[in-house]
């Protein structure tokens, strides 16, 4: 299915130019990644299989230890559309339901969601859209973070991830970031690791960055 997206965009790309060309890429970008999901988000069949997808066998794995251990996790994802899904094969691995709140969740039920994951121990995992739960939340009850898709920008990663990284934090937080092998997914990381980096150099070496020194 992937590779049938590359060869169909090659073929558009043919007779296209300009602001048409600039289109069907980024059309094309947004289906690659959700391929990369799960085939079942592109093609909207309801399926979900957990053997069409390897992030949905990684998150089998990783969730199995969580479990085990008796841990909170929380899932950023950037497709609302993704939320559910997850949700439902989460509950099915940890044996109980957990939470989910994305752009469409009322803002004066988001409070609510938070304290009970903070507070009840029986629910295990909270599945948040990135731009929904990426920032504002307090929910230092995680002890894991999986990123199951990348954004383009390091600090929206950054900040949905420190919201297991809040004040009152007291156990070590294991942050997961998928990532299919042979995609675009790998670029979407190196661009990530490369704006990440260039931000440390700069960053480095004290609080105050000498401006009269820059090229």
């Amino acid at each position: 299915l992937y590779a049938q997206t590359v060869a169909d965009l090659s073929e558009a790309l043919q007779d296209a130019d300009g602001f048409q060309r600039k289109g069907i890429v980024l059309a094309t970008l947004m289906r690659l990644k959700q391929i990369c999901n799960h085939p079942s988000q592109w093609l909207n069949d309801n399926e979900w299989a957990e053997v069409d997808s390897g992030k949905w066998i990684r998150l089998r794995e990783i969730t199995g230890v969580i479990a085990a251990r008796q841990e909170k996790m929380l899932v950023f994802t950037q497709f609302r559309e993704m939320t559910a899904p997850l949700a439902a094969y989460l509950g099915e691995i940890f044996g109980r339901p957990g939470l989910v709140l994305h752009g469409g969740t009322l803002v004066k039920n988001r409070k609510a969601l938070v304290q009970t994951f903070q507070e009840d121990e029986s629910v295990p995992f909270f599945v948040l859209s990135l731009k929904a739960g990426g920032s504002g939340l307090t929910l230092t009850a995680a002890s894991h973070v999986v990123h199951f898709d990348r954004w383009w920008n390091p600090a929206v990663e950054n900040q949905a991830t420190d919201r297991a990284f809040r004040i009152g934090q007291k156990n070590n937080v294991l942050i997961h970031k998928f990532v299919c092998q042979g995609t675009m997914e790998e670029k979407i990381d190196a661009l990530i690791e490369a704006k990440q980096g260039l931000s440390e150099d700069v960053l480095a070496g004290g609080d105050e960055i000498n401006l009269t020194e820059m090229k």
